[in-house]
């Protein structure tokens, strides 16, 4: 039995739309000055995630798997998805724009030997002004998608939403997106790191290079069906977890704390990671007592039933976890 809470070192990925904010705002300890990404739970070949606490400390989240298969991840999620950890979570500050670009479903990523790639986005922080692009205006097709890629007029035909503190957005693998510049985000998604590229603003990366773009591939992903609103709307009653998205990889739950709360796992047959998205959080087990803070993440292992929470200020947390 894992008789501890999790908690790991991230990792730091530099981008070359990335910015100071994973720093500046959430205190993660590097000196560059584009960091894009932190990658807080990881089982990417090549980024696994190293527990940093506890006696479990310098253990990897691979590791730990494999040795503690259910009491880790709980009965059904190690039956469905085995000995690879099923989420990536992640901290992303957008100094620039992303590039346009789509994700896979589980069906076209296993030919990449991968899960596919369905996620989420929660704004932490948002400069005036701040957009993301998200789906299509209007329904368009292969034939009408293509000319405005080849005219570079896809923001045309795209559309583009102006966010703040609180937006969440839901993004199903096929549906075309670009986190705009200004924006710090929590983001919950499927273990995978692929992204098929369509458009990249004509920049270069930090060698000179333009990156690689996945015409081809996007087009066999893309759905080219429009939403009235891509936007998730959600309640926000304290020291309840409010639900925000429900799919077949994950819950995401917010969870508005003031005060003294006991969580009551027992039914959940699963790990639940809990991301500070606002204030500071102490999480007790046992003898064992973590503060949280705004920017941190922390596992709660499946074999753990009850863990109790204090906020002596209003607090948030995104709690996640697969049905």
């Amino acid at each position: 039995m894992i008789n501890q809470l999790l908690r790991f070192t991230p990792i730091l990925k530099q981008k070359v739309w990335g910015g100071k904010k994973l720093n500046l705002l959430l205190h993660k300890n590097s000196d560059g000055s584009n960091i894009g990404e932190s990658w807080e739970i990881s089982d990417v070949d090549g980024d696994e995630s190293v527990v940093s606490n506890g006696n479990l400390k310098g253990r990897t989240l691979r590791s730990l798997l494999k040795e503690y298969k259910n009491d880790l991840v709980g009965e059904y999620v190690y039956e469905t998805f085995g000995e690879q950890f099923p989420l990536l979570i992640k901290f992303i500050d957008a100094k620039e724009v992303l590039s346009i670009q789509v994700h896979p479903d589980d069906k076209l990523a296993e030919l990449q030997e991968s899960f596919g790639k369905t996620e989420m986005w929660y704004v932490m922080q948002a400069d005036n002004e701040a957009n993301i692009i998200i789906g299509f205006k209007e329904n368009s097709n292969k034939e009408e998608y293509v000319y405005h890629l080849n005219n570079k007029t896809l923001l045309s035909i795209l559309n583009v939403d102006k966010v703040s503190k609180g937006d969440v957005y839901f993004v199903p693998p096929g549906r075309v997106h670009a986190i705009g510049a200004g924006l710090l985000i929590a983001e919950i998604q499927q273990t995978s790191d692929i992204t098929y590229r369509i458009y990249d603003w004509d920049r270069k990366d930090i060698d000179g290079n333009y990156r690689e773009l996945h015409t081809e591939k996007a087009l066999e992903a893309i759905d080219f069906s429009a939403k009235s609103s891509y936007k998730t709307t959600y309640k926000k009653q304290k020291n309840i977890a409010n639900k925000v998205v429900t799919c077949p990889y994950f819950t995401t739950n917010i969870l508005p704390v003031e005060g003294k709360k006991e969580i009551d796992l027992s039914k959940k047959d699963c790990f639940v990671i809990y991301m500070c998205v606002e204030g500071e959080v102490t999480f007790f087990y046992e003898s064992q007592q973590e503060v949280v803070r705004k920017g941190e993440t922390i596992l709660v292992p499946a074999c753990i039933d009850k863990v109790e929470i204090l906020s002596e200020n209003p607090s948030e947390l995104l709690e996640t976890y697969i049905k």
